[in-house]
């Protein structure tokens, strides 16, 4: 019952895939181990005349803020750099609000999120929008009609915080201004149904139909709409149209969540909205008595033409003290065996990944916490020296990964840049400088990180920022990705062709060999 025909060919999507991309083609693996090494479910859905590749860009961003809630006037540049047109924004926060005993039992205030989503908002879609804040409109008037508010009435709506009814309101509505009209699309299948099933049930139109996560569940959304006015949502009275707005924004908010105060938010670009679908997350708690959300992680698993990629933003374990690394290493191995993402688009021969390490393309985020193991003193001497390759030598991620004890096979760029924790506040100051006693005092490290799992990706910047609203600085990077499509033929949840491929199709035919490249932006 097998088709075998000629050899698949990836096709580069556009002249500047062809010559710029620093990934081998699928036509150039060069062994049958590696083939069988290949996340074949790819495959099955895939007539061999349409695939091909293109090459996406990713900007990530994580940020430890340290408890502080932001005001309108703080800039984001240093963790959204204005100079950065990526196609996908993931942008992970930590401790957005102090993770004291009321902020981790008592129910979650959304004021932190909601100034964070705006803030976001107004720097990713500046060049749409110019300096006018697109959240608080009427909705009979166009955005580009709308006048400009300054930063401190942005300031002063969010300021009365017992009269906002925003705040009140759940996260979902909340985020609706922001997300794509259709937003419900996002959770649903977006494959190929160009494969052989065994009944209507594996269909991908019966996707909707799928096991979908209880906290994101369409049903919810439903709820959403009908406790909140029909135009939109109120913002100390100033009702602001979501449809108006978010058909109008350059980015649109794919996925939002919160546990404690690890926020994390996905964005991408208006026309990759139709593409993306499957979007699930996972939370996993692992702060006091090991499971509550003061420290963890939210996972995000979504699919982007037939690509899937899961992104990792977590707070690990603290302390300084010998043997914490750990209970880093415990958390991030209890992170990868308890992450679930809900089951959906089941069928013969193809199932969306459910597990973090099944996606094709996986980053993880944040706060993880691994410290310099040097003394006060030693450190201070050779960050004098900015002898980074001596503090690295010694940084406990990086021992831990080389001894195979956690993030094996995971990957990350070399460091040229300073420990990012920590700081005096408002201040270019390590805190052991400033501190009146040892107790309180910090030995600076790299606590904020980035790694990378799977084939098809690359790393071409990693730096951090400047800003000194928080303890720790931000720190970015930039990825390029990439993500397999089908031709305009096959159009998304339309086709119902009964096509299969054989393993002849997937062996290579080319040697030509491309290197992968990746700079570094260096900030002192």
């Amino acid at each position: 019952h097998v088709l075998l025909s000629s050899v698949v060919k990836s096709a580069p999507s556009s002249s500047k895939a062809q010559s710029s991309s620093p990934f081998r083609p699928l036509s150039e693996v060069r062994s049958m181990r590696e083939v069988r090494s290949m996340r074949l479910s790819h495959f099955l859905a895939r007539s061999p005349s349409v695939i091909k590749t293109e090459s996406f860009r990713v900007f990530i961003s994580t940020w430890n803020v340290g408890g502080n809630t932001p005001t309108a006037e703080l800039n984001l540049d240093d963790f959204i750099p204005a100079d950065d047109h990526s196609d996908i924004y993931v942008l992970g926060f930590q401790e957005i609000v102090p993770l004291n005993a009321g902020n981790v039992l008592v129910i979650e205030d959304n004021e932190p999120a909601a100034r964070w989503l705006a803030l976001i908002n107004r720097t990713l879609n500046r060049t749409v929008d110019g300096d006018a804040d697109i959240f608080c409109h009427k909705p009979s008037l166009s955005l580009d009609s709308t006048s400009s508010r300054s930063s401190s009435n942005l300031d002063a709506s969010f300021s009365n915080r017992s009269g906002s009814a925003i705040f009140q309101s759940s996260l979902k509505s909340i985020r609706k201004p922001y997300m794509p009209t259709q937003r419900k699309l996002l959770k649903i299948c977006n494959c190929s149904v160009e494969m052989p099933r065994k009944s209507y049930k594996d269909a991908c139109f019966g996707c909707p139909q799928a096991h979908i996560n209880e906290t994101d569940s369409s049903e919810e959304d439903e709820v959403d709409d009908r406790s909140n006015n029909a135009s939109g949502y109120v913002v100390d009275g100033v009702i602001s149209s979501a449809s108006a707005s978010s058909d109008q924004l350059k980015y649109n908010l794919v996925s939002c969540k919160r546990m404690v105060g690890i926020f994390v938010t996905v964005w991408a670009k208006k026309e990759l909205v139709p593409h993306i679908g499957h979007v699930r997350t996972s939370c996993v708690g692992r702060g006091v008595m090991g499971y509550l959300g003061n420290k963890g992680c939210i996972s995000v698993s979504m699919t982007l033409h037939q690509t899937s990629f899961c992104f990792i933003c977590s707070h690990l374990a603290s302390g300084e003290k010998e043997g914490d690394e750990l209970r880093r290493n415990s958390d991030v191995l209890e992170i990868l065996r308890a992450t679930q993402f809900p089951r959906i688009c089941r069928r013969a021969g193809q199932r969306i990944p459910e597990k973090i390490i099944d996606h094709d393309r996986v980053i993880w985020l944040g706060d993880l916490n691994y410290r310099i193991s040097l003394s006060y003193e030693d450190t201070k001497k050779l960050l004098t020296e900015n002898n980074w390759d001596a503090l690295f030598q010694k940084d406990q991620l990086n021992t831990e990964r080389d001894s195979g004890r956690v993030f094996r096979d995971w990957s990350e760029e070399k460091i040229y840049f300073a420990p990012t924790y920590k700081y005096t506040f408002n201040s270019d100051s390590y805190s052991g400088e400033t501190a009146t006693s040892k107790k309180k005092r910090r030995t600076p490290a790299w606590c904020d990180r980035i790694l990378w799992h799977g084939d098809g990706i690359a790393q071409s910047s990693y730096f951090r920022g400047e800003s000194k609203f928080s303890d720790h600085r931000p720190v970015c990077g930039s990825f390029t990705v990439e993500v397999y499509l089908l031709d305009g033929k096959s159009k998304r949840r339309t086709s119902n062709t009964n096509i299969r491929i054989g393993a002849e199709e997937l062996l290579p035919t080319s040697k030509n060999k491309v290197t992968k490249g990746a700079g570094t932006k260096t900030t002192k």
